[in-house]
């Protein structure tokens, strides 16, 4: 934790805060009440992203002063890489969800210290959910303690995805929001038992529901079964494996002969 003490509740009223701006300008089942445009391939961003990130900006800073900043909508700036603590923050995850009227996205703030997220808040009001973890003392969903998934048996394992690839047809498909934080909430809340990526991912959009997902019990790595560090130069890791614990190392078997030739063929 911080060196001096973290209000805890003034991060969370942020978040809260934060996610109501954004709420403001949701319609669901209809486009947003915003400005819409793509930055890049299959990644938009909106007025409303920029909204939120600016107040998150000023309310987080403010509540630490001392803590660096990285967030998806927010030039980055190098000199993060000598802070100990960082806001490591995505203004809204799964904005595909929220600018089509979809309740899958969330705003997403995590406190990142020696590289490791230690306290984390995720506002989803289109589905009425806030999660606040703290490293080592467990997540909670709207006041209610979680316990995530305890599956043992990797076949049969609940995946939040579209389909499937028919190398994992003894797996079994539930529904999956856009947002990749919103997914692995999934496996702390006990309605998934496997979220897995095979591509480079950014280190805001899983930080905060990293924490949420380990304190519920489970078990976040790359696609290779490696651990996950934050605040790195290149801000990105390859794939993802979020799960119950039982299921890890069948995931990694699974999964790293994939991701292998994914890597080598980015090379």
């Amino acid at each position: 934790m911080p060196e001096r003490q973290l209000d805890r509740a003034a991060v969370v009223a942020a978040t809260q805060e934060a996610a109501a701006l954004a709420f403001a300008s949701w319609r669901e089942g209809a486009a947003a009440d915003t400005n819409v445009w793509d930055k890049g391939k299959n990644n938009p961003v909106s007025d409303i992203d920029m909204a939120v990130d600016a107040f998150l900006t000023k309310r987080l800073r403010a509540i630490l002063p001392e803590a660096a900043w990285l967030s998806e909508e927010t030039v980055d700036d190098p000199s993060r890489l000598d802070a100990r603590l960082l806001w490591l923050v995505d203004p809204i995850d799964g904005t595909r969800d929220y600018v089509r009227g979809l309740s899958g996205w969330c705003v997403s703030v995590a406190l990142v210290a020696d590289g490791l997220p230690v306290f984390a808040v995720m506002a989803a009001p289109a589905q009425g959910k806030v999660w606040v973890a703290a490293h080592g003392e467990g997540v909670t969903c709207n006041g209610e303690r979680l316990l995530g998934s305890t599956r043992l048996d990797f076949s049969g394992s609940r995946v939040p995805a579209d389909d499937l690839p028919k190398l994992d047809a003894d797996l079994a498909t539930v529904t999956k929001p856009n947002s990749i934080a919103m997914r692995m909430t999934m496996v702390a809340c006990d309605r998934a038992d496997l979220v897995a990526t095979l591509r480079w991912g950014n280190e805001w959009d899983i930080a905060a529901a990293h924490l949420v997902a380990q304190e519920a019990g489970g078990v976040v790595t790359d696609a290779l079964g490696r651990p996950i560090r934050y605040n790195k130069r290149q801000p990105l890791d390859f794939g993802l494996i979020c799960c119950a614990p039982g299921i890890h190392q069948a995931a990694v078997e699974r999964l790293s002969g994939r991701a292998a030739q994914l890597l080598n063929r980015s090379v």
